[in-house]
């Protein structure tokens, strides 16, 4: 059962992490790059500008990618803290069925989680825009 839960789980969050990479990494990475591609073409600018104004133009996506980082992990830490609860608990047959109820319940509750984060990820890219 845990193995099954744990792929679940993983299913899930990968195709939301390839979903956000889809629809929102890619277009702020494009953002990203005509920006300070509009300040390498400036004949006017000095080098040391350039290079900061290109810093300036990383900031945005740095900031979100950190979020979506920080997301992720704060995730996974919560399932190895239960993982480790788990890994605490005998073998015996009924703390193994104790076992999978609660692991099936801390999966969905964690799968409930993910929209969550998910809105919360994509309104950080869509503040980028602005």
């Amino acid at each position: 059962v845990v193995e099954l839960q744990q792929l679940q789980v993983q299913e899930v969050v990968d195709s939301t992490v390839k979903s956000l990479e889809r629809e929102n990494m890619q277009k702020t990475q494009g953002l990203m790059f005509r920006c300070s591609a509009s300040y390498c073409e400036d004949s006017q600018a000095f080098t040391q500008q350039v290079n900061q104004c290109i810093e300036c133009c990383h900031v945005p996506l740095a900031q979100v990618q950190a979020l979506v980082t920080n997301e992720l992990e704060k995730f996974q830490d919560h399932l190895a803290r239960f993982k480790d609860s788990i890994d605490a608990g005998g073998k015996e047959l009924q703390v193994k069925q104790q076992l999978d109820a609660c692991v099936t319940k801390c999966v969905d509750d964690h799968m409930h989680l993910i929209p969550t984060m998910t809105k919360k990820m994509k309104e950080a890219f869509l503040s980028i825009g602005k």
